[in-house]
């Protein structure tokens, strides 16, 4: 098959694709795009793309022969059977070193498979994490690629001019090769889990503020404007600031987060890297309880039959317990900071569990990641882009074997610093019958981390008497059983 003059080929043009695409040209490049609905590609080339340097094709033979080798074919479409679909139609059309991307939200061990499949074809793959939204896709995303190492010099130029670019020069650019296989897809899941930690963190402060403090909108755009200018700066907290100042655009009065039904989606991402978490045997119980307020949050119905015949605290008891809380609430400005501080302390917690799961993944699958270099992936470009992750990044450079952020001295301080405020704000919710989910999970993890001695020797007793599942005990090497029958206390 003759190649054409195109630089890159992108299959898929719902927003996110048909942005990736413009991103690419605008930097220099000649684009071949095709989508199965073709009518698409028409609405596109003769739309945002009139003028530029872009090659509409109509079938997937024109779009493989538009793009010259070794080819660069991404694909940007719904995770699952439509991207082995895909793969099927591009292999025989491909010749070798020509390489097969996948951008999509795709589970990790997909990507382990079509490695191997594109791989035995004579072809290379890529699995590319792509964060940042339809912005981010257009103005320039996070980008996490993994897959065939020979791959990444072919793609790295381009990859590396469409990204994120962070530093004081504002010239490196958030993507780097990640490892092999499916590693970017899973560092993009674990950037997304955290995403869900940190969505509900904010959430969480947010209902303390306004139901517990009273904040206005108009309050609580302040607040949140100046914590963005803080050690809490990120994108979240940047548009939670933005939505607070947004008025009903569709005839109502007030502002528009009021009128928006608490009853949160979900894609899956979060989900897919808990359940990972417990194959791994790895505590990330932030995310974990994430999905679950997500999943609480859709019982709707429920919720309002259970909140006319369930009541919270009532004013008339723990009077002297309410009455602490309430002098905390009473000065407004010192509530909004201990709650910050919280946040905080919670969202250290979040990334150190993304971590430590990072971790133990690439121990697991041999792909020895730069957890430095994933931490600086995430600095630009993409949803939980932060500004502490430069202190992440210091953190791995500076000890690339660190078994956890939370004792790296510059988080271990900072959670020095905000563990009073953090304990009084969900004593403060307990009391008040709010729900912190994610607050509480982050600092019962901190509690049970620094804990040289937990109670699962008791666990592990009743694992023995119930089953024969043996111990070991702390003053001899070895393994133990005990008839637990034979040696407990006969009842009278």
């Amino acid at each position: 098959m003759m190649s054409g003059d195109c630089d890159f080929g992108l299959i898929g043009l719902a927003v996110m694709g048909e942005n990736l695409a413009l991103n690419v040209e605008s930097r220099g490049y000649k684009v071949a795009v095709f989508n199965r609905t073709t009518s698409k590609v028409d609405e596109l080339i003769e739309g945002r793309a009139k003028g530029k340097n872009f090659v509409g094709c109509h079938s997937i033979q024109d779009f493989v022969a538009a793009v010259k080798r070794p080819r660069k074919l991404m694909m940007l479409v719904q995770a699952g059977p439509a991207v082995d679909a895909i793969i099927e139609q591009l292999i025989p059309l491909c010749e070798p070193g020509d390489i097969i991307i996948d951008g999509g939200n795709t589970h990790y061990l997909d990507t382990e498979r079509r490695t191997k499949t594109v791989e035995d074809a004579g072809l290379l793959f890529c699995g590319c994490g792509v964060s940042g939204g339809e912005e981010g896709a257009l103005k320039g995303p996070s980008l996490m690629p993994g897959g065939s190492p020979q791959a990444w010099p072919q793609v790295k130029e381009m990859f590396q001019a469409i990204a994120a670019k962070v530093g004081p020069n504002n010239d490196i650019p958030c993507c780097e090769w990640v490892g092999p296989r499916g590693a970017g897809h899973y560092v993009k899941m674990v950037h997304n889990g955290i995403e869900y930690g940190d969505m509900q963190l904010i959430c969480e402060a947010y209902q303390l503020l306004h139901e517990v403090g009273g904040l206005t909108n108009e309050e609580l755009y302040d607040v949140f404007a100046e914590w963005n200018r803080g050690d809490l700066q990120s994108y979240l907290i940047e548009i939670s600031r933005d939505i607070f100042s947004a008025k009903d655009d569709q005839g109502g009065e007030g502002f528009l987060v009021d009128k928006i039904l608490d009853v949160a989606g979900a894609k899956g991402t979060g989900k897919w890297m808990s359940q990972l978490a417990l194959d791994l045997g790895v505590p990330s119980t932030l995310v974990t309880t994430a999905v679950f307020a997500r999943a609480l949050s859709s019982q709707k119905d429920a919720r309002v039959r259970a909140s006319k015949i369930l009541s919270g605290p009532k004013e008339s008891e723990n009077a002297e317990l309410r009455a602490t809380c309430m002098k905390m609430v009473g000065n407004k400005k010192a509530f909004v900071e201990a709650v910050r501080q919280a946040l905080y302390a919670s969202k250290i917690v979040s990334y150190a569990q993304g971590f430590v799961q990072l971790q133990a993944a690439s121990t697991e699958h041999n792909w020895s990641l730069d957890y430095g270099q994933n931490a600086l992936l995430w600095r630009g470009g993409c949803i939980i882009r932060a500004q502490f992750l430069d202190r992440i990044k210091e953190a791995f450079d500076e000890t690339p074997d660190l078994e956890n952020l939370l004792i790296y001295p510059y988080f271990k301080n900072a959670l020095d610093k905000a563990q009073q405020s953090w304990r009084a704000v969900i004593a403060t919710a307990a009391v008040m019958g709010i729900p912190v989910p994610a607050f509480s999970v982050a600092l019962n993890y901190f509690d049970g981390y620094r804990m040289a001695r937990l109670p699962a020797n008791l666990l592990q007793a009743q694992r023995d008497y119930f089953g024969a599942h043996t111990y070991k005990r702390v003053d001899k090497e070895g393994t133990f059983h005990s008839e637990w029958l034979d040696l407990r206390k006969q009842p009278s």
